[in-house]
């Protein structure tokens, strides 16, 4: 199966770019937009200058956004096992049904 991959024009800290994706245009413009913001505001702090060397720290603040990010819900996923053993201690025993998905459960 082959996904139909559209071509979308986009400008990032003033140069046109050519970006082929399987994303829609829209992502593709929003993408795009989020880094231009993001390079564009390094540079306005005074941080850099030079856009390339803006573009790596843009790429490392995203990248942290995106490691914080991915990082909440195997949090809350670790909050909602912990919980649910404190709930099943405070059961009688009959009531307690395994833990659908817990490690050593059938």
């Amino acid at each position: 199966m082959t996904s139909r991959k559209s071509s979308v024009k986009v400008t990032i800290v003033g140069e046109e770019y050519t970006i082929r994706s399987d994303e829609s245009p829209e992502h593709t413009r929003a993408v795009a937009k989020y880094l231009d913001d993001t390079i564009r505001s390094l540079m306005n702090a005074g941080v850099v200058v030079e856009s390339h060397k803006a573009a790596i720290l843009a790429a490392l603040q995203i990248t942290s956004e995106l490691f914080k990010a991915r990082q909440v819900p195997e949090e809350m996923a670790e909050r909602l096992r912990a919980i649910t053993t404190d709930i099943r201690r405070m059961l009688p025993p009959t009531k307690r049904a395994p833990v659908v998905g817990a490690a050593g459960t059938k």
